[in-house]
């Protein structure tokens, strides 16, 4: 069974994706560039909610343990200035994610702290944060690349890393699914396979075997399988390309209700 990345490698993969992301802002023609995954949104707005976000998440693990976000935190990311001129917003960004990273490396993994996913399956610990922190920002450097013409797969450790946390983290929930039982399965082309059951009890993710022509699947269990790379599937979770981009056997209806579910308890 694979294990998950390590910290170190969760904070590298920050570090990386986030310097990827300045890039895309550097090379795109302009800051008024519009992102189409992000209605209404231009590439300046982009960056000052990637920044703002790391400054954020770095208030929070700095906090250590707590029933909410400190509030200071949050009236600085309401009331959040950021500059206008290219070179300095890059500065402003990377002295952000800096600030992320360095609060992170002084918590530690286990240090427990805030997090809006309390009843998921995911820790409510700076390690938690770390590995969320990937994915949103591997998800906005394509946002970014998107802008500027140039949209590149997400590099594969995380887009393997990164189906796994957003079921986890964005899908579980204790609270019960309004319709007929069922699970849906995700299956990588690279080979790492994963099923979200879904019932009375909520939400919930397992790691599978992947599906092999000898075992097929098990049609009583699961009510859509869908199939992609491990990027696409990681995009079409954060609703960035369509379903029909992808593979799906079974009933592709289930994933509208999937979507349009929204728990009482995250």
């Amino acid at each position: 069974m694979e294990k998950n990345l390590e910290f170190p490698d969760l904070l590298r993969l920050i570090d990386e994706r986030s310097t990827a992301f300045r890039t895309a802002v550097a090379a795109a023609l302009s800051l008024d560039a519009q992102v189409p995954t992000c209605p209404g949104w231009t590439l300046f707005d982009l960056v000052k909610h990637l920044g703002g976000g790391d400054r954020f998440w770095a208030a929070i693990v700095g906090a250590g343990p707590a029933d909410a976000p400190p509030a200071e935190a949050t009236a600085a990311r309401a009331a959040l200035e950021v500059p206008r001129e290219r070179e300095a917003l890059l500065a402003w960004l990377s002295a952000s994610t800096q600030l992320l990273l360095n609060a992170l490396r002084e918590a530690g993994p286990e240090s427990g702290c805030w997090t809006w996913w309390p009843a998921s399956q995911s820790p409510q610990t700076s390690g938690g944060i770390a590995r969320h922190r990937v994915q949103e920002t591997a998800v906005h450097t394509y946002d970014a690349q998107l802008a500027g013409g140039a949209p590149q797969p997400l590099p594969l450790g995380v887009a393997l890393d990164g189906v796994e946390e957003f079921l986890f983290t964005v899908c579980g929930t204790p609270s019960a699914w309004p319709h007929k039982p069922t699970a849906f399965d995700f299956h990588t082309a690279e080979g790492r396979s994963w099923r979200l059951t879904v019932d009375g009890d909520g939400a919930r993710s397992t790691r599978i075997p992947a599906p092999t022509t000898a075992t097929g699947e098990d049609s009583d269990a699961v009510g859509a399988s869908i199939h992609g790379t491990a990027s696409e599937l990681v995009l079409y979770l954060y609703d960035r390309i369509r379903a029909d981009s992808l593979h799906v056997d079974g009933d592709a209806g289930l994933l509208d209700l999937l979507r349009a579910w929204e728990p009482e308890e995250k």
